[in-house]
């Protein structure tokens, strides 16, 4: 398996080799024969080539079999034309990344208020309220005259059909619990079509529960029982918040692995941002990019047969649950390492459990 490592900005550089060093392990105990070759995307490309993205690196990524990307400093990046080309955006959308995967569940040893849960969001990924990638061309954020801006959301079938069907697929694996998270009372055209599309996938799949429930109300129900949900589907904007604050009620935005999949591609990439007031510093919790890449690992084998990846990712998501329970993990997590020994000892608990 050969996969394109992007560390991006701020604390990427460090979350990323730890995640590295990790997915070395994993390959050596599981015979995975993982293969990464690192280039520079964000801040670094953009001093080194003049593009945050620079031109070849997607002929690159879709060589490969999977991508980690690290987190962008992507507030920074405001003028496409400069070069200043938003990672995230771009990689989704050139590999039609469609559906976003972030799982969410708590850890034992790890202090939680709402009780034990385990939930996965998956987000639609390519189109909604989304300005930067709704268009072939520009930008579908207008400003219409110094005092009027005008934002264009963009609904299809097409991409409500597709993330329909991995939500049902997921949740067919799962306990057979799909909840449609929308705001069809008001958005009635863009959102009505989209809950009526799942609610039409999902009875192709005999004993999944659905249910569905206004954004709003979600924030409510998931803060006061999450346990009630098992796979929660959504368009781009409401899962994106939807997913952060699941994985924040986990224990941390720390804990949040994501992965952006699409037909031939997929994606691994940390929750959270690039946090640059603690870059350099070594305090970075590296579990988000780590748990992605065990995500990337099963997409990987669940694709190819090879169940030996699929094996490599329950126990990279394992070690990561050692690691929290025996506090050799970061601060923000009750432990008291830094990026770099949190990730060692992730490969200490790997090779530990191979013995």
């Amino acid at each position: 398996m050969r996969i394109v490592v992007l560390p991006g900005d701020g604390i990427g550089p460090e979350i990323a080799a730890a995640t590295s060093n990790v997915l070395r392990a994993a390959s050596e105990r599981f015979q995975l024969n993982v293969q990464t070759e690192e280039h520079a995307v964000g801040h670094a490309s953009l001093e080194q080539f003049g593009s945050t993205v620079r031109p070849g690196l997607l002929e690159i990524v879709r060589a490969a079999d999977g991508l980690i990307l690290g987190p962008a400093a992507t507030f920074d990046f405001k003028d496409e034309q400069s070069g200043e080309i938003n990672p995230s955006k771009y990689f989704r959308k050139n590999l039609d990344l469609f559906a976003n995967v972030r799982p969410a569940r708590t850890y034992p040893g790890l202090p939680n208020r709402l009780g034990a849960f385990d939930l996965v969001v998956v987000r639609e990924n390519t189109e909604g309220f989304y300005a930067d990638r709704n268009m072939e061309q520009g930008n579908s954020e207008l400003l219409v005259t110094p005092d009027v801006v005008i934002s264009l959301r963009r609904i299809t079938r097409h991409c409500c059909e597709r993330i329909a069907q991995a939500a049902c697929q997921l949740a067919m694996k799962r306990r057979k619990h799909l909840t449609i998270v929308h705001k069809a009372n008001v958005l009635k055209i863009g959102d009505g079509m989209f809950l009526d599309i799942c609610r039409e996938a999902a009875r192709a799949y005999p004993g999944l529960v659905v249910d569905d429930i206004l954004v709003d109300a979600m924030m409510a129900h998931v803060v006061r029982q999450p346990d009630r949900f098992d796979v929660i589907v959504a368009t781009n904007m409401f899962g994106d918040i939807l997913s952060d604050l699941t994985a924040e009620l986990s224990g941390s935005l720390g804990l949040g692995g994501s992965l952006n999949v699409g037909t031939k591609h997929a994606m691994a990439q940390a929750a959270h941002g690039s946090a640059p007031d603690i870059a350099g510093r070594d305090v970075a919790n590296p579990f988000s990019l780590i748990l992605s890449t065990a995500l990337l690992l099963a997409w990987h084998g669940e694709r190819s047969g090879a169940a030996r990846y699929e094996s490599a990712a329950r126990a990279i998501e394992h070690a990561v649950e050692t690691a929290i329970k025996s506090g050799r993990a970061t601060k923000d997590v009750g432990g008291t390492l830094g990026t770099a020994a949190t990730g060692q000892a992730i490969v200490d608990i790997l090779q530990a459990d191979a013995a």
